[in-house]
């Protein structure tokens, strides 16, 4: 069986003692982030946590961060939205928020978050007068109930 091109992310290390980020397992859809600084967060506080790496995300994919679920279960901590481009070349960080009741400490080393590297297709934008009809129509949240 012929095994599918892997994409190469290049990684630029900002800071002396910062690790690479790598697959926790070989089955993952995420890479490991982790801090670069030692970070308290009160609770409902957001905060900026600085990563030490720069990418080369390849052109026609996107880097997206996302929870990771031990954090989440375990600390009450989330990651806000974060999507980075191709032409990004700056530090990674990740917006984070507590909305735990305890101040959570956030070490150097910690895997904070993952990233996605997600291929990405652009499209034609075009103003229309009418959109097709589906049989949702314009029901939004819920519209397909709760059970």
């Amino acid at each position: 069986m012929v095994k599918e091109r892997e994409e190469v992310i290049k990684v630029k290390l900002l800071k002396k003692g910062i690790e690479i980020p790598e697959y926790s397992l070989a089955s993952d859809v995420g890479f490991d982030l982790r801090s670069s600084e030692n970070v308290s967060l009160e609770p409902y506080e957001q905060k900026t946590i600085k990563t030490g790496i720069a990418l080369e995300i390849p052109e026609g994919h996107v880097g997206l961060i996302r929870d990771r679920a031990g954090i989440v279960t375990k600390m009450g901590v989330h990651t806000a939205a974060g999507t980075f481009d191709p032409a990004y070349r700056g530090e990674i960080s990740v917006v984070m928020i507590n909305f735990g009741e305890e101040e959570v400490e956030i070490e150097e080393g910690m895997r904070i978050a993952q990233m996605l590297i997600i291929p990405v297709k652009r499209v034609e934008i075009k103003k229309v007068d009418k959109l097709s009809s589906t049989d949702r129509g314009e029901k939004s949240f819920g519209s397909t109930g709760f059970d």
